[in-house]
């Protein structure tokens, strides 16, 4: 009877609990204007890197979990909010929308988690809202204006018209490419801000012919830069003034087609076809995907990488802990060669300098882009001590 009672009791008894996966959350633009250039394939590259990583960090297994911010600050919010505090999330990462991302970070900020921004574009995550736990990995509105504004600049333009997405990044943008403009003895003539998704972008865009500037500077992403683009290109407007993409993903110039894009200039952090590293890793995105990598998904591949690989050398997830790790730890990967991650929390790389082919000299599919420059990170991100950002201040 006794052995019987243990039996019992032993079979009752419930299977010694296994650590839960390390969860790691991309917020993305899953069905808008952005959902091409981070969306989908974020989850995808984010996924790749797990694999490649062998699936554990700390003898545990790696989760990636995922959700559609919508472009609304409060949505992803709350999604931010319920992932750390209920569902065990322990980095964020991708967030295509400056208005969101600068939202994120402040909560991952109070609960002490990683962001990591592959997707946002705001040099304000560097600047004057940094944080310790933030990392601002692939691109910013700052390196993405000197590339470009300078390049355009030193061709000869003089005036200038801004059409600007009214959020964060446009105003950024905007912002940050004037002091180029100033610079280099440009002037800005005029400026006009559109909403969020914009399907009509007439009004705006009779407004910059008639300022007759020399460039209309297009500081805005995703759909808002294909239909301006196109809309612009309807109007005739291309025949007297040029257009200057700040913010130019590849999956927008596949959208637009080398027809409406050839001759267009643009900064990038990255092209697929850069070498044989960045082919080799494409290929296996355009394989599970049948779409074209842009930076934010090589972004979001590196920063994962990064990530676990600072949490192994750290021995935990502490957030705080393992971002300290992540900067002191160069930053290696198809991507970036020796970046370097600063107390602000930018990450130094190279940026370039392309321009758009015309459909004769494309020889094979995706194969858009000349490459006319290599930025140095130095050159192409802001000094930290310009930035504004309050960990730099002394005590």
């Amino acid at each position: 009877m006794v052995v019987a009672m243990v039996a019992s009791a032993l079979l009752a008894t419930p299977a010694v609990a296994q650590d839960p996966p390390v969860k790691l959350g991309v917020l993305t633009d899953m069905s808008s204007l952005y959902a091409d250039n981070g969306g989908q394939g974020s989850l995808v590259a984010a996924q790749i890197a797990v694999d490649d990583f062998g699936g554990k960090v700390l003898g545990r297994s790696i989760q990636i979990v995922a959700s559609d911010h919508q472009n609304k600050a409060d949505v992803g919010a709350a999604i931010a909010r319920r992932w750390f505090d209920n569902e065990g999330v322990e980095a964020i990462l991708d967030v295509p929308n400056s208005a969101v991302a600068l939202a994120v970070q402040g909560i991952a900020r109070d609960k002490k988690k990683l962001f990591l921004a592959t997707g946002a574009a705001t040099s304000r995550l560097t600047g004057d809202e940094c944080s310790m736990t933030g990392i601002h990995w692939t691109y910013d509105t700052y390196a993405l204006s000197q590339g470009t504004t300078k390049a355009i600049s030193r061709l000869g333009a003089k005036s200038w018209f801004f059409l600007s997405a009214d959020y964060s990044l446009g105003a950024q943008l905007e912002a940050d490419s004037r002091r180029v403009i100033e610079a280099t003895g440009g002037k800005v003539v005029g400026a006009v801000k559109h909403p969020v998704n914009t399907p009509d972008f007439s009004s705006f865009l009779l407004q910059a012919q008639s300022s007759k500037a020399d460039v209309i500077a297009l500081a805005d992403a995703g759909g808002d830069f294909i239909n301006a683009v196109k809309q612009a290109g309807e109007f005739g407007i291309t025949r007297q003034q040029k257009l200057a993409g700040l913010i130019v993903f590849i999956a927008d110039i596949h959208s637009l087609g080398l027809p409406s894009a050839k001759g267009l200039l643009l900064s990038s952090a990255f092209y697929w076809d850069l070498n044989d590293d960045t082919r080799a890793w494409s290929k296996r995105f355009i394989e599970k995907t049948q779409k074209v990598p842009t930076m934010i998904h090589a972004g979001t591949y590196g920063a994962v990488t990064h990530y676990l690989k600072a949490v192994e050398a750290a021995g935990t997830l502490d957030g705080p802990t393992v971002a300290a790790r992540m900067r002191e730890m160069p930053v290696n990967d198809f991507m970036t060669r020796n970046g370097r991650i600063r107390l602000d929390g930018r990450l130094i790389r190279d940026m370039y300098l392309f321009r758009v082919k015309s459909p004769d000299e494309s020889k094979s599919r995706f194969d858009y882009y000349e490459l006319l420059a290599t930025i140095p990170g130095e050159e192409a991100f802001k000094p930290m001590e310009e930035g504004g950002c309050p960990l730099l201040r002394k005590p």
